[in-house]
């Protein structure tokens, strides 16, 4: 029995929850343009034996490839390396709750170019939300708290500017692909082609020599063993199941539930903290919790 559009959508989030925990080491230590290589050609890897083994590649057509393409570079060049960037810039926390605005980004993107539209039940359901989203990472810290991964490097302002890019490249990644997967398009093999765009674009980049670009430090086995569990985890994983979810349900609401990875982040970081948090953080998992339950009990 094929899950809900919905369910898939909550199930992805908590694969980018556990790998964003997983990532956060080793994107401090190489930096964010040389993690996102080793990440993409590890996530290449796995989908493409997967696509291979299962003969999914026949579900490709030449038509859609450029768009697929196109979806990686924005959604997964662009949107995953400003992520990273902002992470290793702000910590999980700070980067969480800024890519948390790809669900009014998606929202917004679906009703002005899909015609989807929210209300009654399921408007109220996503308001609670994304609010929330927002009070949980926003004031679920305490202010006697500290961590290397709490602390700012660099400006502020590029940190913020960098989240809210990814957050937008999310959006307009997945809105390109709903037309697309609703013509029967295998996710595993569509995620192969997205990912594939991505590495020969990140390959490109570093060939030019630019400094930004290059790794700060070489990795140990132990960063790239968690690069592959990120890898693994969160884009094999939970962007395959993204866009199983585009099969079936709007681009709108599954950009709402699957933004709900900071909410399920907290817990991993209380674990890594040592201490729970804050009562904001609980009031916004409350929030967040009634309004998945909304959008799933009254469902169309």
């Amino acid at each position: 029995m094929a899950l809900p559009a919905e369910t898939l959508a909550l199930v992805a989030a908590a694969t980018w929850a556990g790998s964003s925990l997983l990532s956060a080491a080793a994107v401090a230590r190489m930096g964010a343009f040389a993690f996102s290589r080793w990440r993409m050609a590890f996530a290449c890897l796995l989908l493409w034996g997967m696509t291979l083994a299962t003969g999914s590649w026949r579900s490709l057509q030449l038509d859609g490839a450029g768009v697929l393409a196109l979806s990686g570079l924005i959604g997964i060049f662009v949107g995953d390396t400003a992520l990273f960037a902002c992470m290793n810039r702000l910590g999980p926390r700070r980067s969480g709750i800024l890519f948390a605005t790809h669900a009014l980004f998606s929202a917004v993107l679906a009703w002005l170019f899909l015609g989807e539209t929210l209300s009654g039940w399921g408007l109220l359901g996503s308001a609670l939300l994304v609010g929330g989203v927002m009070t949980a990472i926003a004031f679920g810290r305490r202010d006697t708290e500290s961590h290397q991964w709490e602390a700012t490097q660099g400006r502020l302002a590029v940190g913020i500017g960098l989240g809210l890019l990814s957050a937008l490249g999310q959006s307009v990644a997945t809105l390109m692909l709903k037309p697309l997967m609703q013509t029967g398009l295998d996710p595993v093999a569509a995620s192969a082609v997205r990912m594939s765009s991505s590495m020969v674009a990140h390959l490109l980049l570093l060939l030019t020599g630019w400094r930004l670009v290059q790794a700060t430090q070489s990795p140990r086995w132990v960063d790239l063993g968690y690069t592959f569990a990120s890898a693994a985890l969160g884009m094999t994983l939970g962007m395959t199941l993204i866009l199983k979810a585009l099969q079936q349900g709007s681009a709108g609401m599954v950009g709402m539930l699957s933004s709900v990875t900071p909410v399920i982040l907290l817990p991993l970081l209380w674990w890594v903290y040592r201490r729970r948090p804050a009562m904001g953080g609980w009031i916004g998992a409350v929030l967040t919790v009634t309004g998945c339950a909304l959008i799933l009990l009254h469902r169309p």
